[in-house]
């Protein structure tokens, strides 16, 4: 074990000269021969070609069907791609309550479609040790849109989180060209405006506003929250935890990134998390925040909202318009609520996320195909391509929209998304297909924001304004290392959620605080830290 923990990291050490050594994506054009594998490829295929199969080609994709728009076999979507790419697309379309869990027992099983998209980073991890998965850093030099929105968009250190021990990077993601936030409180602007309050900016205005609202209402909870399934706090931790210097919910990982001491730390342990989650203590013991927050349903929380139950959820911009102010309409319609920028704290005016989108892997067997090269190629355009995304997002120009000579996009006078065309008779994603998921995400701000009401737009001026907080480095493990890792993790990562819950309902005493990271203390809490560090210290090393 010894020697072959010594050649594994002499081959990391290797694998990063090479890359270090690289061009400005930090890769090295791929040595491979593939003069067997470009039958469909183009000979010129560059940034912002078109790309167009030189023979018709059929590529099959694993399909997230989303159930806001089913697929539909005569989407406009299907036949415009074939018509300008040469390529058809043939679908294994999965539910997406089960995409996760038969996306792993196809890939398990070798029985995966070549393009598997709608992977988010870190999901692919667990595909590499079998093989079964590509390491798709070994064939940039076949994507030249994608190598050069990593260049252009200063995207290396965030793509180096994707590396593997190996130095390589096995899923290919999606790509914004900046941070931007969704996710906040969504406010009853109508009870601000009747009790005389302003939109909180801080934790504390909005501690002081929901103490204003039990006052006028004393006997409903102001804050009724959601997204707690199957993660307690998902959203709420996720967006609050930020303010705290700390991450949670959605995001939470068992080591955080403490980027002044230049090292790792456990986040259920920080004084951070330990303030993050007295406050909500303190918002659950006054009344404040409804104790079902963190095991109601998504519907309870939205009904409680739409009856004047509460006045406060967490909220993000599609479900504002698509379903918060359509549902308080129809009882209540004199309501309004609004996405407030999301509240700072300690950590002053941050905003912390990753440039990186879901993305796709690639089977490994689409190496062996004749048509290897033209598929990267292809994916390249429809995936990293202006074009390409421009398409996948908006649809076909004089059918499904038109932009101006200043690049402003509008939409079709008979075709709504995102309630822009409230009274047209049909839809981007259900009629045409545009606008899925599958397909159309990341991209510039300005093709990101070609969507977004004049009030998100707003919302996202307001962020923008705050300081980014850098993204936590890779630690990539050895062998041995991801093993003792994982054992150590989920018990470390469960044993916080418990007692969070505890903490915040009250079930558990703060006074406790110490005991509890005792806790963590006998289930390896430190030797999961020093492993971490010893991870990232030297990989931090090896790239020198």
């Amino acid at each position: 074990m010894a020697t072959r923990s010594r050649r594994r990291v002499a081959a990391f050490a290797a694998a990063l000269l090479a890359v270090s050594l690289a061009g400005c994506t930090g890769e090295e054009p791929t040595s491979e021969d593939l003069s067997g594998n470009r039958v469909g490829a183009m000979a010129d295929y560059g940034v912002n070609s078109q790309f167009k199969a030189t023979e018709a080609l059929n590529f099959s994709i694993l399909y997230n069907n989303h159930p806001n728009y089913p697929l539909k076999n005569d989407w406009l979507f299907w036949s415009e791609l074939t018509a300008r790419t040469g390529v058809t697309l043939t679908p294994t379309a999965v539910p997406l309550s089960d995409y996760e869990q038969k996306r792993s027992l196809l890939i398990g099983a070798g029985d995966a479609p070549l393009i598997i998209p709608k992977t988010y980073p870190g999901q692919e991890t667990p595909f590499v040790a079998s093989g079964a998965i590509l390491p798709v850093s070994d064939y940039l030099d076949l994507m030249p849109n994608l190598k050069d929105k990593i260049a252009k968009w200063n995207l290396q250190p965030d793509i180096d989180q994707l590396r593997q021990l190996d130095g390589k990077f096995y899923l290919l993601p999606g790509l914004h060209e900046n941070v931007w936030t969704d996710y906040s409180l969504g406010v009853r602007t109508d009870i601000l405006a009747q009790l005389n309050l302003t939109v909180p900016k801080t934790w504390d205005e909005v501690y002081t506003m929901l103490k204003a609202m039990k006052a006028a209402y004393p006997n409903q909870y102001p804050m009724s929250d959601r997204w707690s399934k199957p993660t307690p706090g998902g959203s709420l931790f996720n967006y609050m935890s930020q303010a705290f210097s700390t991450n949670g919910g959605w995001g939470y990982r068992n080591d955080y990134w403490d980027a002044s001491a230049k090292k790792f730390v456990f986040t259920g342990a920080t004084d951070g998390y330990k303030q993050m989650v007295t406050y909500l203590n303190k918002l659950v013991k006054e009344g404040l925040l409804d104790p079902e927050s963190f095991t109601q349903d998504d519907d309870t929380a939205i009904q409680k909202l739409a009856t004047g139950k509460s006045f406060v959820i967490s909220a993000n911009a599609q479900e504002l318009v698509n379903k918060y102010r359509p549902t308080m309409a129809e009882t209540q319609p004199k309501a309004t609520i609004v996405k407030i920028p999301q509240p700072t704290g300690p950590a002053g005016e941050v905003k912390a996320g990753s440039r990186l989108e879901n993305g796709v892997m690639i089977s490994k067997k689409a190496r062996d195909s004749k048509n290897f090269v033209a598929m990267m190629q292809f994916i390249d355009w429809l995936y990293y391509s202006d074009a390409g995304q421009e398409f996948a997002k908006w649809g076909v120009p004089g059918t499904t929209y038109n932009k101006d000579a200043s690049g402003k996009f509008t939409l079709a006078p008979d075709v709504d998304y995102v309630k822009l065309n409230p009274t047209a008779t049909k839809h981007l994603q259900k009629d045409f297909g545009f606008g899925n998921g599958v397909f159309a995400y990341g991209g510039t701000t300005a093709l990101l924001q070609s969507t977004f009401s004049a009030e998100e737009l707003e919302y996202q001026k307001a962020m923008d304004a705050r300081k980014i907080l850098p993204v936590p480095p890779p630690h990539p493990y050895e062998d041995a290392e991801a093993e003792q890792a994982t054992l150590w993790e989920t018990p470390l990562k469960d044993h916080v959620a418990q007692m969070t819950l505890k903490f915040i309902l009250g079930q558990r005493d703060l006074s406790e605080w110490d005991a509890y990271v005792g806790e963590l203390k006998a289930k390896n809490m430190d030797a999961y830290i020093e492993l971490v560090n010893k991870a990232y210290d030297r990989f931090a090393k090896q790239r020198g």
